[in-house]
């Protein structure tokens, strides 16, 4: 089952597994960041569940670009780590490729660590994305 995660209790039941992907963030920054890209950028988060327990979280906002048109940014997936490989994953990038259909959205977009080698096969052999460009950062 696939559901989104609306409330405070629901998105705080998805940070064990998102500290996994996100492990600088602690629960009350982490929940007022959720809630706050919610409210401003249109952020939404599901979460995939077997036999009633979270296995699997994702985070995307719809956005519209100049060099992208009208799309999906992923800007989280993550699968708890103690049952990866499992198609979780998969089937939670191909909800939200199918949610992006349904809603006329041209393509999705994402950004991947450079030393998470495993997701970079994951992403371009099974999902077929392709690598387009490099994404940069600036501390400041």
């Amino acid at each position: 089952m696939i559901k989104e995660l609306l409330s405070t209790k629901e998105i705080l039941g998805a940070f064990p597994i998102m500290k996994q992907l996100r492990p600088h963030l602690h629960e009350n920054s982490y929940v007022e960041l959720v809630m706050a890209a919610k409210e401003s950028d249109g952020y939404r988060m599901f979460a995939l569940f077997e036999q009633n327990k979270m296995a699997a979280v994702i985070g995307f906002k719809p956005m519209i670009t100049l060099s992208s048109g009208k799309f999906v940014w992923i800007c989280d997936l993550v699968t708890d780590q103690t049952i990866r490989s499992k198609g979780n994953g998969e089937r939670l990038l191909s909800f939200v490729e199918e949610w992006a259909k349904e809603n006329k959205f041209e393509s999705i977009s994402l950004s991947s660590g450079l030393e998470r080698t495993g997701a970079h096969r994951f992403y371009e052999d099974k999902m077929d994305y392709t690598k387009t460009s490099y994404v940069y950062k600036k501390y400041l």
